[in-house]
């Protein structure tokens, strides 16, 4: 993937092909500021899961890898499938992740 092109995506918009695998969308309904914090609170999470399993704690890692799937299911990349919520359940799903990782702060 160039880093200055978008990955390919599926004809329906609901995978993006990356290395031949097909990885879900991210919910294209999101408001591309929330989008922002959203992937601001999925890199930092993994950024924590390296350095707790480089230190062997797992206490540390499973609360990371928690907040990495709380971020990707806010994005819509995990969990229900967006294109099959309402936009209400959509705008819900955002909302409610975004104000938890922001209440989690960062670790």
């Amino acid at each position: 993937m160039d880093e200055h092109r978008p990955p390919r995506t599926t004809p329906d918009g609901h995978y993006v092909v990356i290395g031949g695998r097909r990885w879900r969308a991210t919910d294209p309904s999101l408001p591309e500021e929330a989008a922002a914090r959203l992937r601001r609170h999925l890199m930092a999470a993994r950024r924590a899961v390296r350095s707790a399993t480089s230190e062997g704690d797992q206490r540390a890692e499973r609360s990371a890898r928690a907040r990495v799937h709380r971020a990707k299911v806010a994005l819509g990349e995990r969990g229900a499938p967006w294109w099959e919520q309402s936009g209400a359940e959509r705008r819900r799903r955002w909302q409610d992740g975004l104000a938890r990782l922001d209440a989690d702060g960062p670790r």
